[in-house]
């Protein structure tokens, strides 16, 4: 699906010039969308699934509280918000067999195999762990799209649900920053999405290099990066007419 800029759009003035990284980018906010990746107790609490693999989480209670914000003055605006929230079957069998790196790699389904006792908790649809945070939970209105690996674009209907609202731009925030934020980030450029990484609305799950390492990644190859109070200001700026 090709998408141009065209000069309707500006006569229309939907188009607003945001104070992007590297350089400045024009957006039309008619046509975005805020993804919140997996802003579950899982990634955002004390004990979910990072706390107990014994990853720095201190970060997360204000990580949450910037993207309450963010999303706060897109629905004002009329910005729609996509959740992306990873879940496993209690089965786990959407989770990858044996020919499948998934079980491998993934943090929960490595930690429910060293620790038995913690299997059918982490990252299983209806537990604790699955769940969103209750300060961003979901409302009526906002697309909730659920995953099984860390791009939210692999097997799921995510650019569907963007494709048929007519959305080619899309501000990230969530959990991890290097991880499903940065994996969904790169596959919305390969499928021809603007991406814009909100960097004080995203926390790694790691050292603090990992978060300046995808911040390079995307500012150097594959998108733009604010900060959560440009992108207010300019959701609650004047609408050009």
């Amino acid at each position: 699906m090709e998408y141009s800029r065209t000069a309707a759009e500006f006569w229309m003035g939907s188009m607003v010039n945001l104070r992007t990284r590297p350089e400045p980018l024009d957006v039309a906010l008619e046509k975005s969308a805020v993804v919140v990746v997996d802003m579950q107790n899982a990634f955002a609490s004390r004990g979910g699934l990072l706390d107990l693999a014994g990853i720095d989480i201190s970060g997360a209670g204000a990580v949450v509280r910037t993207i309450r914000t963010v999303l706060a003055a897109a629905r004002e605006r009329g910005v729609p918000v996509v959740y992306l929230q990873t879940g496993y079957k209690p089965d786990l069998s959407n989770g990858g067999g044996e020919a499948s790196p998934n079980p491998r790699k993934e943090t929960a389904l490595c930690l429910m195999r060293a620790r038995p006792q913690l299997k059918g908790q982490l990252l299983v649809e209806g537990t604790w762990d699955f769940a969103i945070v209750d300060e961003l939970a979901p409302q009526p209105s906002d697309i909730v799209v659920l995953k099984t690996r860390y791009s939210g674009f692999a097997g799921t209907t995510l650019d569907s649900a963007l494709r048929v609202r007519d959305i080619r731009y899309l501000f990230f925030v969530g959990i991890a920053t290097n991880v499903c934020v940065e994996s969904t980030l790169r596959d919305a450029y390969f499928h021809e999405y603007w991406p814009i990484l909100v960097t004080d609305g995203a926390m790694q799950a790691g050292p603090p290099a990992a978060q300046e390492a995808t911040i390079f990644n995307v500012e150097s190859f594959f998108g733009w990066t604010l900060t959560a109070e440009s992108l207010i200001g300019s959701l609650r700026g004047p609408r050009a007419r």
